[in-house]
């Protein structure tokens, strides 16, 4: 070979390595629309029809369901983040609790892919679940600030946020296009009843390790995949 000749395979490499790149966008912008609007339940096959691309190929870019939803929602855990960190510069905290909460379920209500990931635990997607750690630790503090300002009550603590999201995702999910806004109201009378005074006592809070089980039992149904000989 010549000095500054091509290897023979060099010239076709750069296409391929172009192609794939563009088929790993197309699917995640599929992909986007898909969980959007049916949740972490549609299936892989659903997400290639919209994206245009056959089966094999969706699996050569993304081999587990649990991979593509990590490049999916990166950037939403992202803005959840900010939404936290944005809730703690308020310098009311009641303000900043009621904003967290009212911001974080339209979150949800507008996307049913994330309402699923916000009460979903991924233990292979390690950057979005430190995001996720990196917002409840930021909760943590807000809750503190929300109680010692008086107007949270003193036995709410962070596993109710947990909660709170399951119930708003599982209203989302029920009520979808139905009655759009019905979580609205579900999370207004969630804010007034964690106000202080509390009306009453409540009971104990489910154990942190048991509420991250069940997020980790949420995971096979949300993220099963297609059939080995399904084809595109």
């Amino acid at each position: 070979m010549t000095p500054g000749s091509q290897h023979p395979d060099n010239t076709a490499a750069q296409p391929l390595r172009s192609d794939a790149e563009r088929n790993r966008g197309r699917i995640i912008a599929a992909a986007r629309r898909v969980f959007a609007r049916d949740g972490l339940n549609a299936s892989m096959a659903s997400v290639a029809r919209e994206a245009g691309v056959g089966i094999a190929t969706m699996f050569r870019r993304f081999p587990t369901k649990e991979e593509l939803v990590a490049a999916v929602f990166a950037d939403r855990m992202d803005a959840y983040a900010d939404v936290v960190a944005t809730a703690l510069d308020d310098p009311d905290p009641w303000n900043g609790f009621v904003g967290y909460v009212e911001t974080a379920c339209s979150m949800q209500a507008a996307d049913y892919g994330f309402a699923d990931v916000l009460t979903t635990s991924f233990p292979t997607a390690k950057a979005m679940e430190g995001r996720r750690n990196e917002a409840l630790e930021g909760m943590v503090r807000l809750i503190d600030r929300a109680k010692a300002a008086g107007r949270l009550r003193e036995d709410f603590d962070s596993s109710d946020i947990v909660l709170l999201h399951m119930a708003n995702a599982g209203v989302v999910n029920a009520t979808g296009g139905a009655a759009p806004d019905a979580w609205r109201r579900v999370v207004a009378l969630f804010i007034q009843s964690l106000e202080a005074p509390a009306r009453g006592p409540l009971p104990a809070s489910p154990p942190h390790d048991d509420l991250h089980q069940a997020m980790l039992r949420a995971r096979p149904a949300v993220l099963t995949t297609p059939e080995p000989d399904a084809t595109g």
